[in-house]
């Protein structure tokens, strides 16, 4: 799993890669605390290159949402593929989140 996290002005994007499963959802939580600490901004997920994603990359996702509606930012997540829109879908994750 690797994550990069790129800032442009109030938007903060964080760029996915490989498979958020149960192993790497410990090390992910950590690389995506900057954007904990600032819930107060747009955050983008950039899923294109997410090819898999547990229960636990699935809180993490929600961790942040329910950060960044504390703070008054939002989450958005971008380019989730057929298998992971199937995974929020069944869920509830769908309607929790923007996804464009």
């Amino acid at each position: 799993m690797n994550i990069y996290i790129t800032r442009d002005d109030d938007i903060l994007t964080a760029t996915l890669e490989g498979r958020l499963d149960t192993p790497a959802s410990t090390a992910a939580a950590k690389e995506l605390e900057p954007l904990m600490e600032e819930a107060d901004k747009t955050l983008i997920l950039e899923c294109k290159d997410l090819t898999y994603i547990s229960s636990s990359g699935l809180r993490i996702f929600l961790t942040l949402r329910k950060a960044a509606a504390a703070k008054g930012g939002k989450v958005i997540i971008r380019h989730i593929s057929d298998e992971i829109r199937q995974i929020f879908m069944m869920t509830g994750f769908l309607n929790l989140f923007v996804i464009e």
